[in-house]
C-alpha cells in the first residue's frame, strides 16, 4: 500500500518536483532562532522596562528569568523543531558570573562563553545584535545619532565590542556570525533637522565598522525601521538610509530587512529580488506585523510564503540569512518559538516544492493565463504529506506538538511564578 508521502511524491513528479531532494535541501537551511522571545526582550544586564522604540505586551506566566531557564526553554523548543538552526543573541543577554558586571561599552567575549558552549554542544552557529535600547545612556531617545558626543562614543564602543564578540562566535563555532545594527533613534514629533542626526548616525556606524574583522566570519548588517513607540514622526535609520549605507559599504556591510519595518503597503518579498540584483548577500528578520511592527508570532501567511518563494525562485538559499524576530508575551513563549519556526520551515518547504522553472517559462513565453492556472493549482498540491515525511526524517512530530509544550508548562513554567 502506498503511503501518503509516496502518493504525494508521485503527484509532485508530474510537475517536475523531486520531493526527496526538496526535503534534503530544507534540512540544510539554517533559520536563526531569537533568544529574546523567551523573556520578552528583558535580558540579563538590567531590571528596568523596555525603552528605545520597542515594546512587548502581555504577561503570560512562565517567563525565563535566568540564563539557565532561558537556555532550557530554548532547548525544549528546539526539540520540537525540524531542520537546521542558529541561535540569535542580543548583547543584553551577556552572562555575568561571580558578581561581575560590565557595562555595554566594556562587554567581552568571556561574557558570552555560556552561549558559545550552548551552541557548540548542539552543533549550531550564533548570530549577534548590539543592544541600543533599554539603557540609561539612551539619551532623549538617541544613541548613535545623539548630539552628545559622550553618548555617541559610549554606543560606538558598544558596537565595536560587539564586532569582537561576533568574531569570537564565528571562530568558536566555525560558522559566520550575522551581526545586526539596529537602533530606535528618532523623534516623537516633527524634527527641525532631519539630516544632522543621520550624518551623526552614519559617522557612528563608520566608526563601529572600523573595528578590524574578517568579513568572511562577521557579517555586519544595518536594519531600517519606519517608526517606533515614542519615535513616531522620524527615525534616523530609515529604509533609504540603511539601504544606501549598505550599498556604499558592500565590502563590510549587508542590508537587513525586517518585514515589520516598512509602510503597511510595502512587502519585503518584492524587495528581496531587487536587492539580490546588487548585493551578493542580504539578511532578513521575519516577523508578523499587525498594523505596525508589533512582532507577532510568524504564521504560514501569504507574506511568509512569498518571502520563502522569492528566496527559492532567485536560487538564493546560500545568499540570504534568515532569522526570526518576534516577542509575544501574551501566549506560551515556548509555543511561540516553535510555531514561528515551523511556519518558516513550512514556507520554505512549499517554495522548494513549487515548479519555478515551469512557471518562469510560462511567464517568459507570455502564457499568462496558463501561468495563473498553474500557480493556483500549486496551492492545492499535497504539501502536508511532504511536511509529515520531512518531520519524520528529522525525528519530530508533524503535528500535535502542543501537548508536549503544555506538559512542560505544567511541570516547569508555571512553577516560576
Amino acid at each position: 500500500m502506498m503511503t501518503r508521502y509516496h502518493m504525494a511524491k508521485e503527484i509532485y513528479k508530474k510537475y517536475g518536483i523531486d520531493t526527496d531532494q526538496a526535503i534534503e535541501k530544507l534540512k540544510k537551511i539554517p533559520v536563526s532562532l531569537h533568544c529574546w522571545q523567551g523573556d520578552d526582550v528583558t535580558g540579563f544586564d538590567h531590571d528596568g522596562p523596555l525603552t528605545g522604540g520597542i515594546q512587548a505586551t502581555g504577561n503570560y506566566p512562565g517567563k525565563a528569568r535566568t540564563p539557565e531557564e532561558l537556555m532550557a526553554d530554548m532547548d525544549k523548543a528546539m526539540r520540537l523543531m525540524p531542520g537546521a538552526k542558529k541561535i540569535n543573541v542580543h548583547a543584553c543577554y551577556a552572562v555575568f558570573e561571580d558578581g561581575e558586571f560590565a557595562d555595554r561599552d566594556k562587554l567581552e567575549s568571556k561574557h558570552f562563553k555560556k552561549w558559545v558552549e550552548f551552541a557548540k554542544r548542539r552543533g549550531m552557529g550564533l548570530d549577534f545584535n548590539p543592544t541600543f535600547f533599554s539603557h540609561p545612556k539612551v539619551k532623549d531617545g538617541l544613541t548613535l545619532s545623539s548630539p552628545d558626543e559622550d553618548i555617541r562614543n559610549f554606543w560606538i564602543e558598544h558596537g565595536k565590542a560587539c564586532i569582537r564578540i561576533a568574531n569570537y562566535f564565528a571562530e568558536e563555532t566555525g560558522i559566520p556570525c550575522v551581526m545586526n545594527i539596529w537602533t530606535g533613534d528618532g523623534f516623537k514629533d516633527i524634527p527641525a533637522d532631519r539630516m544632522g542626526p543621520r550624518i551623526r548616525y552614519k559617522q557612528s556606524i563608520d566608526a563601529i565598522l572600523a573595528e578590524p574583522f574578517d568579513f568572511n566570519n562577521v557579517k555586519p548588517c544595518v536594519e531600517s525601521k519606519v517608526f517606533g513607540i515614542g519615535v513616531e514622526a522620524y527615525t534616523c535609520g530609515s529604509a533609504e538610509f540603511t539601504l544606501s549605507y549598505a550599498a556604499a559599504n558592500q565590502d563590510k556591510c549587508l542590508p537587513l530587512m525586517d518585514n515589520g519595518h516598512y509602510h503597511p503597503t510595502e512587502v519585503v518579498s518584492d524587495k528581496i529580488p531587487a536587492l539580490l540584483c546588487f548585493f551578493p548577500e542580504i539578511a532578513l528578520h521575519v516577523t508578523r506585523p499587525i498594523r505596525w511592527d508589533s512582532d507577532h508570532v510568524v504564521l504560514l501567511d501569504d507574506e511568509t510564503k512569498e518571502i520563502a518563494q522569492e528566496i527559492v525562485r532567485c536560487n538564493a538559499l546560500e545568499r540570504v540569512y534568515i532569522a526570526l524576530d518576534y516577542f509575544d508575551a501574551s501566549i506560551n513563549r515556548v509555543s511561540a518559538w516553535v510555531t514561528g519556526y515551523r511556519s518558516m520551515q513550512k514556507a520554505l518547504l512549499t517554495a522548494l516544492c513549487t515548479p519555478h522553472d515551469m512557471l518562469k517559462e510560462l511567464q517568459d513565453s507570455n502564457q499568462f493565463s496558463r501561468k495563473m492556472v498553474l500557480m493556483e493549482d500549486c496551492k492545492m498540491l499535497p504539501i502536508g504529506a511532504v511536511w509529515e515525511e520531512y518531520c519524520r526524517q528529522c525525528g519530530v512530530a508533524a503535528d500535535n506538538y502542543y501537548d508536549e509544550i503544555e506538559k512542560y508548562e505544567r511541570e516547569v513554567l508555571l512553577k516560576r511564578v
